[in-house]
């Protein structure tokens, strides 16, 4: 497993081990002893999540302001722009944002520590995305951050207006959004 450090320290770009050959391949997307030992991170993972969705569909930016998940993500079909944008008041990367493109070829996973929000935009014709939380879902704590805030500046790369649901239409400014301390 090789690790990278992204522009914020906390947020890590995690490259598996690959095991291939003719008849396909084979790799660990998480082992938790490997986990604790190689990232240094104790979190337990409670809930598994397994989202499919079309091309141009934005998902985000979401987080729980109780109960704040950590989440360790990647994708398994298709290829998406995955942001996390610090939450965290006391950070001095409060406010910044890192994005990165998650893929079923490059076998990536992106661990993204509570106090985040977090969003995707997918690339392909679909993607399934799946992510390991550190808290379980909980909807009367999720607030939703706009996708195109203009304070954060997320160089989302698409051309046209993303599909969106109704509550990710409805996001707050991040001027005007709950964060935490």
């Amino acid at each position: 497993m090789q690790i990278t450090k992204t522009e914020i320290a906390d947020l890590l770009v995690i490259e598996p081990q690959v095991f291939g050959d003719e008849r396909g391949f084979f790799y660990e997307s998480y082992n938790e002893k490997v986990w604790q030992e190689k990232v240094g991170i104790n979190e337990h993972f409670f809930q598994d999540n397994h989202s499919r969705s079309g091309k141009n569909i934005l998902r985000g930016l979401h987080y729980q302001i109780q109960q704040p998940q950590g989440k360790l993500v990647r994708v398994v079909v298709g290829a998406v722009f995955d942001v996390a944008v610090d939450l965290r008041k006391s950070s001095k990367t409060f406010g910044q944002w890192v994005g990165t493109d998650l893929t079923a070829e490059n076998k990536r996973l992106l661990w993204i520590p509570p106090g985040f929000a977090h969003g995707f935009l997918v690339l392909s014709e679909y993607a399934e995305f799946l992510y390991k939380t550190t808290e379980y879902y909980a909807p009367q704590h999720e607030r939703t951050i706009l996708w195109n805030d203009p304070d954060l500046a997320i160089a989302w790369p698409i051309a046209a207006e993303p599909i969106l649901s109704a509550k990710d239409k409805a996001g707050k400014l991040f001027r005007d959004a709950e964060v935490y301390a």
